[in-house]
């Protein structure tokens, strides 16, 4: 037996494939719309989202645009996934109460 205590509680590990998966799931919630790898709202392109790895690579649009300027991002647990979600659901409502701020 070592010295060092055993973790009490170990998250599951990150499953990037799986990851994608709730959020495309979320998403959906948000009423967009999976089309050519983006996620849109209204026609729109807001999100993308793909695995590298055991890396979810994502980006978020700065506005909802026809060609939008995207921030990029990276999930490498569920935390950051569910920062991420939080995110553009609060965009996602600001956009679709017409405000661009």
């Amino acid at each position: 037996m070592s010295d060092d205590p055993e973790p009490f509680f170990a998250p599951p590990p990150f499953d990037a494939v799986a990851a994608r998966a709730t959020l495309a799931r979320a998403l959906r919630e948000l009423r967009l719309v999976e089309r050519g790898g983006a996620f849109e709202l209204d026609g729109r392109p807001v999100a993308r989202a793909r695995v590298d790895g055991a890396t979810l690579r994502l980006e978020l649009a700065r506005g909802a645009a026809r060609s939008p300027q995207w921030e990029s991002a990276a999930a490498t647990d569920h935390a950051q996934l569910r920062r991420f979600i939080d995110d553009l659901k609060k965009r996602v409502a600001r956009w679709s109460d017409g405000r661009d701020d």
